[in-house]
């Protein structure tokens, strides 16, 4: 009985020994992890607004003024450090419990209040909030101004300045390369649709005629999946007639604006589209094909399934 008490003994020490060491390792892992990312700083960044920004040590307190910022922040791990987003926030779920600082319109005032280190401006808001930029620079909070990216390659740039301004270069390096992979994945079903076969599509941002020409990540998200942008002819967000949309006559129609395919088929005149003739009108979450942001892959991935879904839902 004494040799198993005691050998019951040997095991519970050896075991907290373990346990012991385990800790320490995890300890020493996290405090390795932490001076790893106190040596990138103090980091100067040329921003959106052609500033040159320093920031002098990983930030604690940060507040993004526009969705696909916050999206980036959190898929870089930082959902811990955010400490205000806008009214417009709606993704990850627990960004959307965030104190709110106002929407395109900036409450100045609430974000001083949070006493960030760290403010995630944008270039789309730049002339709507100059007067609220001022005031957080003015009251000495770090303001950097992410570019508004129109194409993969400008998400990646959001990706990376975003991630040297929060000491996660290796995870936005990370994210990146995962994004590339799964976009690669994309492609590569795409190859198999011959030319012949490519179908005209007419993306609907909202139902007064708002599309999507050429230069914008949406035109590159359909060249991606071997689509034809019915207004491809066009530059940018344009706005077209109804007659000008049934004249195009596309293959399929994207709502991205929560209208219903069944109220883009009752509309007068649009009977004799073939996207409305064979029922080839679909509904996409907005958020995943325009706001430029991780989730932007999986965006063209539900445009792929909608436009292809012989090839994509296989």
């Amino acid at each position: 009985m004494k040799k198993i008490t005691a050998v019951w003994a040997a095991l519970f020490v050896t075991a907290f020994m373990v346990a012991g060491c385990s800790g320490a390792q995890e300890e020493g892992s996290a405090a390795k992890q932490k001076a790893v990312s106190a040596e990138a700083f103090p980091v100067t960044i040329k921003d959106a607004a052609n500033e040159k920004v320093t920031i002098k040590q990983a930030p604690e307190k940060i507040v993004s003024l526009m969705p696909s910022n916050t999206e980036i922040t959190y898929a870089l791990g930082l959902g811990d450090k955010v400490a205000g987003v806008t009214t417009n926030d709606t993704y990850p779920k627990e960004a959307v419990k965030k104190p709110k600082v106002g929407d395109m319109n900036v409450n100045a005032e609430k974000v001083i209040a949070l006493k960030p280190d760290l403010v995630l401006a944008h270039a789309s808001s730049m002339s709507a909030s100059a007067d609220a930029m001022k005031q957080l620079k003015d009251a000495g909070i770090t303001v950097l101004t992410v570019n508004d990216a129109q194409s993969f390659q400008e998400v990646y740039k959001s990706i990376s300045m975003i991630g040297k301004a929060a000491g996660k270069e290796k995870q936005a390096d990370k994210l990146i390369k995962s994004m590339k992979s799964d976009l690669s994945a994309i492609e590569k079903k795409a190859a198999a649709i011959s030319e012949k076969d490519e179908k005209k599509v007419f993306v609907e941002v909202s139902p007064d005629g708002y599309t999507t020409g050429k230069g914008t990540f949406m035109n590159e998200m359909l060249e991606d999946i071997h689509a034809k942008n019915a207004a491809g002819s066009q530059t940018g967000w344009v706005q077209l007639t109804d007659e000008a949309i049934v004249k195009m006559n596309p293959d399929v129609i994207i709502t991205t604006d929560g209208v219903k395919a069944a109220e883009v088929e009752k509309r007068a005149g649009w009977g004799a589209v073939n996207a409305v003739k064979h029922h080839n009108v679909y509904s996409v979450d907005p958020d995943l094909v325009t706001r430029s942001g991780p989730r932007l892959v999986k965006g063209v991935e539900k445009l792929a399934e909608s436009v292809y879904p012989e090839t994509f839902k296989k």
